[in-house]
């Protein structure tokens, strides 16, 4: 039982035994963000006496629950609060006799939904099949976490859900050796916003330091100008009948109105954008653009494995969905992308679903990651992958979709069964290679394995790993779509 019971610098925690893996669940790495410390950088907890149980993870984010799910269920927690700033370790059943690396996973969900206990998310397989320490954490959403409020004084922060995951990568720094990890041997993955985020924390001056390495699934640059985020602002204190005046009024709130506001506000902005509340490039958290900052050599000497799935597009575009209209299109391709003049390259895509996914999986997903890629590798290695893997026919795994990578790289496929799905001896080998790159990223600092050779990527060859029954390595894989998109 002792083994259970760790002592971090706050208190002693103790956690449960799981198949054959250690796991403590709702670690506090920060103050309730309630009240006075709403709209604030995070600040540490209290620390406690006696033995604090870690055993149930806490309550997700406030967030829509109608979309708070993975694509494939599993008993999902739909207990939301903001008081939400716990975080989750899985390590070995048997303390390591050295320092084991540390995987640390920031969840996705457009910045407004997610959480860190999510069942696609469980690190168990990580553990007993590479013998490293993984941790799952959540942080502020929505309006909560992504509203730009540091122009406005008083003290108030803005980009609060990135300081959340400063806060959590620092409780890792500070305590993961009590669990038998390496504080320096950080990985840090994630999936959509949170690949967004890797983006910014690699930009992010208080970030510097705090991991090693970095894995970004489907997710790069992905900001907004402080212009666009104070319009935001605005509409959201108007939906709360506040005014700049009388900002300090936020703390009065309910985190619950505050979310409602946010809600309404979506709706009434309408489909022109498709994320109002992200991360915001302003002087005290964000200085520069992530992408920008990665050109200039940032984030050198940070290796990276980035790369999109075959068919992005496809879990937001469904069949059975009114087209977009082709004014709503352009603006949000611009809004999203940066790109100027959106309108001659999306009227190279059929105006039907399948060409509205297809542009947001090139000119949003794809078109992103490859920048990022080329940027980075004069700066340190990188690696590419796509993940192309489908089930024909099958009404939701018939497309290599957004996310559904996740429960290949944590081999949590046991959750296939929760939409009628048996996993067949070739889909388990493949999600057993993708877990086995990443722990070699995580441990060696390449995806290299003797299973799936993989050399780096650069501008020249552009090297990528096709992730399907037969994975391989492409050279420059649809050159034709990438000279027109100018890259």
């Amino acid at each position: 039982m002792s083994e259970l019971v760790v002592q971090t610098n706050k208190g002693r925690i103790q956690g449960s035994l799981e198949n054959g893996v250690r796991v403590w669940k709702g670690i506090p790495y920060a103050k309730p963000p309630v009240g006075p410390l709403r709209f604030r950088a995070p600040v540490p907890p209290d620390s406690w006496n006696g033995i604090k149980e870690t055993t149930d993870f806490s309550p997700m984010c406030l967030q829509p629950l109608e979309s708070t799910s993975s694509m494939l269920g599993g008993g999902v927690t739909k207990t939301v609060s903001e008081d939400s700033l716990y975080l989750n370790v899985w390590a070995p059943q048997d303390p390591p006799a050295e320092p084991l690396p540390v995987m640390v996973w920031i969840h996705g969900g457009a910045f407004v939904t997610g959480s860190g206990s999510l069942p696609s998310y469980n690190g168990a397989s990580f553990v007993l099949r590479g013998n490293v320490i993984v941790v799952t954490f959540n942080y502020r959403l929505g309006p909560l976490g992504f509203l730009h409020l540091a122009p406005l004084g008083e003290g108030l922060s803005s980009n609060t859900g990135l300081l959340d995951q400063i806060a959590a990568l620092q409780w890792v720094r500070d305590n993961i050796r009590a669990f038998g990890g390496d504080p320096d041997q950080v990985t840090v993955f994630g999936e959509s916003a949170g690949s967004m985020s890797i983006a910014a924390l690699l930009a992010m001056p208080a970030a510097k330091g705090l991991f090693k390495q970095a894995i970004m699934e489907s997710g790069a640059s992905q900001v907004m100008t402080p212009e666009q985020a104070q319009l935001i602002t605005a509409g959201l204190l108007k939906e709360l009948d506040l005014t700049p005046d009388y900002i300090q009024q936020l703390e009065t709130l309910s985190g619950e109105q505050i979310f409602e506001a946010g809600e309404r506000l979506k709706k009434r902005i309408g489909p022109g954008i498709n994320m109002i509340f992200q991360p915001v490039v302003e002087p005290d958290t964000l200085p520069h653009d992530p992408l920008q900052a990665i050109q200039t050599g940032w984030a050198k000497d940070v290796p990276i494995l980035i790369g999109t799935n075959l068919d992005e597009g496809a879990l937001f575009f469904r069949p059975d969905m009114p087209l977009v209209k082709e004014n709503d299109l352009v603006r949000t391709v611009e809004m999203m992308t940066g790109i100027e003049d959106a309108a001659p390259l999306i009227k190279t895509y059929p105006y039907n679903i399948d060409g509205h996914a297809q542009i947001m999986t090139d000119l949003y997903f794809w078109r992103s990651a490859l920048q990022f890629a080329s940027a980075q590798s004069k700066h340190a290695r990188v690696w590419m992958y796509r993940f192309d893997w489908t089930l024909p026919d099958h009404p939701v795994l018939g497309k290599a979709m957004h996310a559904l990578e996740i429960p290949f790289v944590f081999n949590t496929l046991a959750l296939f069964q929760n939409i009628g799905v048996h996993v067949d001896e070739a889909t388990q080998a493949l999600s057993d290679r993708m877990q086995d790159a990443w722990i070699s990223f995580a441990r060696h600092g390449s995806p290299d394995t003797d299973l799936l050779p993989w050399p780096a990527y650069d501008p020249a060859a552009r090297a990528t790993m096709l992730f399907d029954y037969n994975s391989g390595i492409a050279l420059d894989p649809d050159a034709i779509k990438r000279e027109m998109l100018k890259l």
